[in-house]
């Protein structure tokens, strides 16, 4: 088997995907007390690790280490970051710290299962990634729990704060609906593309991960030029 024009497609999302994270990343340090800023950007460097990871699988071909690793970016971190972000956003400090108390663990150690479960070699595909080698089938169960998570946050935070957004008046609120709805799709689409990728069509996680990437930084880009809200208007990307 040899890969296709679409399994290079993940080059280009992690070319996107550097300049995106530092863009999130220079916000934040202009502004360091907005950490949303900071999980999102460390959000876009996971979601570029795990491109990257399924960019070496097709320019070099696969391995266990690197579909391990890829999963671990990918199925694990590929949008926890970014929903933690969207809880700093919408959350009280309090309550966010909270959550990532009892989230961030719970990660680390499926990660682990991940890197000491036995494989299934001939699962292994010589240039397409897939959660299959693992042996451990009771870890990948556990995934859908962080996905859930993620998508639970950030396409359900962004859902609300396109609805806040489209109910209430004032400067910008119309663009502000439109960038969280832009926030939204571009959230679930690497979802529906993962769950495709479950039933082995790879490709269609690789082409929802590059189409999610440039709505949310679409969504993203219109919240920052939108007018400013004044302070007792719901909170969004600044």
């Amino acid at each position: 088997m040899q890969p296709e024009l679409v399994h290079y497609l993940p080059i280009a999302t992690t070319v996107l995907s550097a300049i995106f994270c530092t863009i999130l990343l220079r916000r934040y340090l202009a502004k360091p007390t907005a950490l949303y800023l900071l999980w999102w950007g460390l959000g876009v460097v996971t979601y570029g690790i795990g491109t990257a990871l399924e960019s070496s699988v097709t320019l070099f071909g696969n391995s266990v280490s690197l579909t391990k690793a890829w999963y671990i970016a990918g199925a694990l971190l590929g949008g926890y970051p970014l929903a933690q972000g969207s809880v700093y956003l919408l959350a009280s400090r309090k309550t966010a710290d909270r959550l990532t108390w009892v989230t961030l663990p719970f990660i680390c150690v499926v990660a682990l299962f991940v890197i000491l479960s036995p494989v299934v070699p001939g699962a292994l595909e010589p240039y397409r990634p897939t959660g299959s080698i693992l042996a451990w089938v009771w870890v990948r169960a556990m995934t859908p729990i962080i996905n859930l998570y993620a998508v639970a946050f950030l396409v359900g935070g962004a859902i609300y704060s396109a609805w806040r957004y489209a109910h209430t008046r004032g400067a910008g609120h119309g663009q502000r609906a439109i960038g969280n709805v832009f926030i939204a799709v571009g959230g679930i689409l690497p979802g529906i593309g993962g769950a495709m990728a479950k039933t082995g069509v790879i490709e269609a996680l690789y082409v929802g991960e590059f189409i999610g990437l440039i709505l949310i930084w679409i969504g993203f880009v219109i919240n920052v030029k939108a007018p400013r809200p004044v302070a007792s208007q719901p909170a969004t990307a600044q």
